[in-house]
Formats: C-alpha cells, sequence, structure tokens
C-alpha cells in the first residue's frame, strides 16, 4: 500500500479496498477479513465503519461515482470556458476515454450495477449513480448547445456507458466512443448549427 493510501481517512481506505477487490475478484470476495487486510486497517474499523455488506457496497458505488462525476464536470467546465464545439467535445471524450485504464474501480462498478439487479437494496444507490451522470451529460450537452439536452442526456449515458463496457470486454478502441457521439449529437442538433473542423 502507498504511503498516500496509508495517510487517507480509515473509511475512504476501506471503500477503494473494496472496489479493488470487487474489480479484481467479483462482489462474493467481499470480506470483512480481506477488506481489512487489503485497506491496511483492523478488522474492527470494518464493521465500525459499515455495519453491513450492504452499507459497504452501497457507499462504494457512491464513492467511485462522486469521483467521475467530479472529474467530468471539471472537464465540462473546461468545454464550456474554451468555447469547444461538438466535434472537438467528442474527441476530448475520446482522449479522456482512451486515457483511462480499466482499473479496478472501473471495472467494480459494472460488477455493482449487475449486483443490483439482484439486491433491490442497491438499487436506489445506482438510480442515485445513474442521476448524477444524467445531470453531467445535460450540463454538457446544453453547453454544447444541444436542444433538449435533458431529455437526450439519459440516452448519451447510456451509450457512453455501453461502449464503456464494449471496450472492457473486447479491448474495443475509443475511437468507437467518438464516432457514436458525433452520431448521436449530429442527429439532435438541427442542421446547419453545428461547426465542425472542415465544416462548410
Amino acid at each position: 500500500m502507498s504511503t498516500a493510501a496509508r495517510s487517507a481517512p480509515t473509511r475512504q481506505r476501506i471503500i477503494e479496498a473494496v472496489l479493488h477487490i470487487i474489480g479484481r475478484d467479483g462482489v462474493a470476495a467481499v470480506t470483512n477479513r480481506r477488506i481489512a487486510k487489503e485497506a491496511g486497517v483492523s478488522l474492527g474499523s470494518v464493521t465500525y465503519h459499515f455495519a453491513t455488506q450492504h452499507e459497504l457496497l452501497r457507499e462504494s458505488l457512491l464513492h467511485f461515482v462522486r469521483d467521475e462525476t467530479r472529474r467530468f464536470t471539471e472537464l465540462a467546465d473546461e468545454c464550456r470556458n474554451d468555447g469547444i464545439d461538438i466535434a472537438g467535445a467528442a474527441a476530448l471524450a475520446g482522449q479522456v476515454a482512451g486515457g483511462t485504464g480499466f482499473d479496478s474501480g472501473h471495472i467494480a462498478t459494472f460488477e455493482l450495477y449487475v449486483e443490483a439487479g439482484r439486491d433491490e437494496r442497491l438499487r436506489e444507490a445506482a438510480a442515485e449513480a445513474f442521476a448524477a451522470y444524467d445531470r453531467l451529460a445535460t450540463q454538457i450537452l446544453t453547453g454544447l448547445g444541444v436542444p433538449d439536452a435533458e431529455g437526450l442526456a439519459a440516452t448519451t449515458v447510456a451509450l457512453v456507458m455501453g461502449l464503456q463496457l464494449r471496450r472492457l470486454a473486447t479491448g474495443a478502441p475509443a475511437e468507437d466512443l467518438v464516432d457514436a457521439l458525433l452520431l448521436l449529437a449530429r442527429g439532435a442538433v438541427a442542421p446547419g448549427t453545428l461547426s465542425s473542423p472542415g465544416a462548410q
């Protein structure tokens, strides 16, 4: 465990340990003993901070999504401040996707969404996670001048997550994501309102 990880608050270290375990070996591999070892904390610390495994899984999912949302909100703000167009935003999204390796945290979230399909107690957290992504997509699409950005947000999120799952499973390139986002955005914007490199 790195020095930075050891200096993080105990609760955060536990959550990050849960994500690492799930990402490597799945939800079934999560045990308090293994979490304690991975996080470098006492077994009692795990049960002190999280009374049930359900609470652990819920908080781990929300922790990851909050971090991702914060990162992509900063990206959305850059797009707005720099006056980037749709083609530029799609290219930037591709760069971000291509530069984001599928570490244990990213894999864990897909595991947790599937687990929410089995365990209805996790569905509220999953719904909160998707709502955060929808709000972010709305912000980005609105900044790009896409009509009915709010109505299109869920479709955009589904497209991005589906393509990310495909990348995870097949090793498909991030360019697929760029092409799909451009297709979606161009279909949503009225003809003549797009500006893109090489446009007449």
